[in-house]
């Protein structure tokens, strides 16, 4: 199984100039922990549910601070052919919860940590099940 199959296609994103109290309401009404960030020539950053968490702790006014000062800025990004074993890997050993996927150098979404456990379940499931049919 590959990442392009955890995402849905289309990225939940926000600008720059976000406040992060936007950008927490964005994430609770799309029910998702993380948002892309455009930039000129592509993917600027990612805010995350730990960024807002961050922000709040250090008790900055959450409606008038941007996602530009907490973001992650140009993220580390995969690949969709990447397969989900090998984003598993990659997020336990960076520490990583979310992970922008890229489709042709555009980012096509934000797979979870949540996204890829489901992913490698379901792919071991899938193979079990094909090699009891195979018997």
């Amino acid at each position: 199984m590959e990442v392009r199959e955890l995402v849905g296609g289309s990225a939940q994103m926000c600008e720059s100039s976000t406040t992060i109290a936007e950008a927490a309401a964005a994430m609770i009404a799309a029910g998702v922990g993380s948002l892309g960030v455009p930039g000129p020539t592509g993917l600027a950053g990612i805010v995350t549910e730990r960024d807002v968490l961050r922000a709040v702790a250090s008790g900055v006014d959450l409606g008038v601070d941007r996602v530009t000062d907490w973001m992650t800025h140009d993220p580390d990004t995969v690949d969709e052919d990447l397969s989900v074993d090998e984003a598993a890997e990659w997020m336990v050993a960076a520490g990583y919860r979310h992970l922008p996927v890229l489709s042709g150098g555009q980012l096509i979404g934000i797979a979870s940590i949540k996204d890829v456990l489901w992913g490698v379940t379901e792919y071991r499931a899938r193979l079990q099940a094909e090699n009891r049919t195979d018997d």
